[in-house]
């Protein structure tokens, strides 16, 4: 597989010949002649999503911080050291790992998008780090030194280093299902224990930074799972029984990596996340990503701890427990139902 040239004028490429990848595009952005109508309609959701970290209070937090349990506080370092890295390696990866072989300019502009989305991510997370702990170098070194959380990250950057050493049509799409997952699934015990410590009244401006990373991570989640819905219409030769049950073993492999990661952050000692809860919902979140790409679940449980979902929310008054002038960044709250 060989990346899309950035100037192709030989192509004669029909915008209904277009592909995910593999195609043979100009180079040239015709956003009124588009194939993937749900990519433009991410696009548009994207910019309407717009905010900024620093506008979120932090002030509280700053006091929140320093009355939070030792295991809080080492568990509140963790996660924001596994945000921290996931969202480095995404900035890098959809540039220039996944993005250069992606052959629909409709889906190029998305994916430009999501990585300054992932950028944000980055410098929200410097705002916590720099605003809160007290560990700042200890928190970007963690990566280094802490061994469970570098066994973690070792394994979701394998299937990216696959892709970029051997280009192959099949490294692309399990590159798709890699970043499926990542959205899908690595980032949510962490998000799930700072939306814990919210709902006892703690380091209410952190969940609020989360709520609206969370809101870019679905609809950087919708973006994968479409593109792979659409590769196999479009390559249906390539979903292979061999490849499905690569698929599987991956889903299977994160659900453990991203269990055993949130027991080993809340070491029992969370109120409201039992270790069993923890599993649980983690499983609960592959079957969904699962079924949204046509396969059938794994674990069939049901979802342990409906509450998270309202703390995500927007749009739902009753939950709308933050304040600050950032809640009026809130007009892009993401309809599934479009896509």
């Amino acid at each position: 597989m060989e990346r899309k040239k950035i100037y192709n004028p030989d192509s004669t490429e029909k915008t209904s010949q277009r592909k995910i990848f593999g195609g043979n595009p100009t180079g040239i952005f015709e956003l009124n002649d588009i194939k993937y109508q749900w990519a433009y309609n991410l696009w548009e959701m994207m910019l309407n999503n717009t905010w900024f970290p620093k506008e979120v209070d932090m002030t509280q937090d700053i006091s929140d911080y320093k009355r939070l349990t030792d295991t809080e506080k080492v568990a509140y370092d963790k996660v924001l050291a596994q945000l921290i890295f996931m969202d480095s390696l995404q900035t890098n990866n959809l540039i220039d790992n996944v993005n250069p072989f992606i052959t629909s300019p409709e889906i190029n502009l998305v994916l430009v998008r999501q990585s300054f989305e992932e950028a944000l991510h980055s410098q929200s997370y410097a705002v916590m780090v720099d605003s809160i702990s007290q560990n700042s170098d200890e928190i970007y070194q963690l990566w280094r030194t802490d061994m469970m959380l570098k066994s973690k990250n070792d394994a979701i950057a394998k299937v990216y280093e696959e892709l970029s050493s051997n280009p192959t049509d099949t490294a692309m799409l399990k590159a798709m299902f890699a970043n499926q997952i990542l959205e899908g699934i690595y980032f949510y015990s962490g998000f799930t224990y700072l939306y814990t410590l919210a709902r006892s009244g703690k380091m209410l401006g952190s969940a609020q930074m989360i709520r609206f990373i969370q809101r870019d991570e679905v609809t950087h989640l919708v973006l994968f799972q479409n593109m792979i819905n659409a590769t196999k219409k479009e390559r249906p030769e390539l979903f292979t029984p061999q490849l499905i049950e690569e698929v599987y073993e991956m889903f299977k492999s994160a659900v453990r990596l991203e269990s055993e990661w949130g027991k080993y952050i809340t070491q029992g000692q969370i109120l409201g996340l039992t270790d069993d809860i923890i599993e649980q919902y983690i499983q609960y979140l592959a079957d969904d990503r699962l079924k949204a790409i046509g396969l059938k679940p794994l674990y069939n449980v049901m979802h342990p701890i409906k509450w998270v979902d309202n703390f995500s929310k927007f749009n739902d008054q009753k939950t709308n427990f933050f304040e600050g002038n950032v809640t009026n960044y809130s007009k892009g709250s993401l309809n599934l139902d479009d896509f």
